[in-house]
């Protein structure tokens, strides 16, 4: 992206700051607010072909999963890394900011299942604007499964929680959203008619003049708007752009050993309404938390599959997502396996009765054993 679209964006930012929110201004706002989408719409376009890009960046994704470190120079990535995977990484760990310039995969092994951690170089200040190699580490976090936000203690103890806000607005500008489901929000794009809405709840944040005025930005002239939830403006762009990823995510606390005990006994209400914990890389306390966290946060489960005349391997489990149905199973093995599936059985949590035969709609839970037939 040219230095000129990413000095675009920031003037209609600051822009979009100088402007004070009331009745007269609304309609100017959410037109600098799609503007500015709009904008970086086009970055994160120029992030996916790129996929990663630079030397280092280019990983090969191996492993039931992928999660990635996000957080700060010096903040200790490294040393996470190295200690969750047992040393198999080549990740430095030095006492200066910058020592990780490029991105190292390490390999973590939680309950059977191997989960590909990546340790990035240090996220700053305008990174989603080009600033050190911050649109490199920003398009590799668009593709992982989990994000590991990285916060420490410092010198004296403390929390900088502006580090926190910088991290998650990095990753908003690149169309990444944390925690968070794809807005509940019908487009149905029409021949004429202009602009319909029709509204399950009511909108506290959102009226007809808004939507059109947001529509206007995208050049959308005839369409009807479901609304299922309570939607923002910021809603609306994300469901009409369709480009954001949704990632889960949690925030760890490095450096526990040298906190000040004000600061910690502080932490839930500092911290209220975040999803985090709390290790140090020294003491190793809240490792083993830790692994476990990344394990239940990325919302996996493990099937084992049964050949005919044989027991499952229960040292090598088939992981998928919750939810995971047999069609999803029978897609992962090959997808020649939903054309000439015949019928499957299971037993485990999610079979009424030992050895039910169910067909592609149903759902598996963690720990079945799945058996799948085929037409000959």
């Amino acid at each position: 992206m040219s230095p000129t679209t990413e000095d675009h964006i920031a003037d209609l930012e600051a822009l979009l700051k100088s402007t004070i929110p009331n009745k007269h201004t609304m309609k100017s706002i959410l037109t600098l607010r799609a503007n500015i989408a709009k904008l970086r719409r086009e970055l994160v376009k120029e992030l996916s072909s790129k996929g990663g890009g630079g030397t280092g960046f280019s990983i090969r994704r191996t492993g039931d999963a992928q999660a990635a470190f996000v957080g700060f120079p010096s903040s200790g990535k490294s040393t996470l890394l190295n200690i969750l995977t047992e040393g198999h990484t080549d990740s430095k760990v030095a006492a200066y900011d910058f020592t990780t310039v490029d991105c190292i995969p390490g390999m973590m092994n939680y309950e059977k299942i191997k989960i590909q951690l990546l340790d990035l170089p240090g996220i700053i200040l305008g990174a989603s604007h080009g600033k050190g190699r911050g649109r490199e580490i920003l398009s590799v976090l668009r593709s992982v499964d989990l994000i590991l936000i990285l916060l420490d203690f410092n010198y004296e103890g403390k929390l900088d929680l502006e580090r926190l806000k910088i991290i998650k607005n990095e990753l908003y500008n690149i169309g990444i959203r944390t925690n968070r489901k794809p807005p509940n929000i019908g487009i149905k794009n029409m021949h004429k008619g202009g602009i319909g809405i029709t509204s399950a709840v009511r909108l506290t944040a959102l009226n007809p003049d808004y939507v059109k005025t947001i529509c206007q930005e995208y050049s959308i002239t005839n369409a009807h708007f479901t609304f299922y939830e309570d939607s923002t403006p910021e809603d609306l762009i994300d469901a009409i752009l369709g480009n954001c990823q949704y990632i889960p995510s949690f925030i760890i606390l490095n450096k526990i050993d040298v906190a000040d005990p004000a600061e910690k006994a502080r932490l839930p209400q500092l911290l209220a309404g975040e999803d985090y914990i709390i290790v140090s890389g020294i003491t190793l306390v809240g490792i083993d938390e830790f692994r476990r966290k990344i394990y239940t946060k990325l919302n996996l489960i493990r099937i084992y599959l049964k050949p005919r005349i044989r027991d499952p391997d229960f040292e090598k489990p088939m992981v998928l997502k919750k939810g995971a149905t047999i069609q999803d199973a029978c897609m992962k093995i090959h997808k020649d396996f939903v054309h000439q599936f015949r019928f499957a059985k299971v037993w485990g949590k999610s079979a009424k009765h030992p050895g039910q035969v169910v067909h592609l709609s149903h759902v598996l839970e963690d720990g079945d054993i799945l058996s799948i037939f085929l037409r000959a």
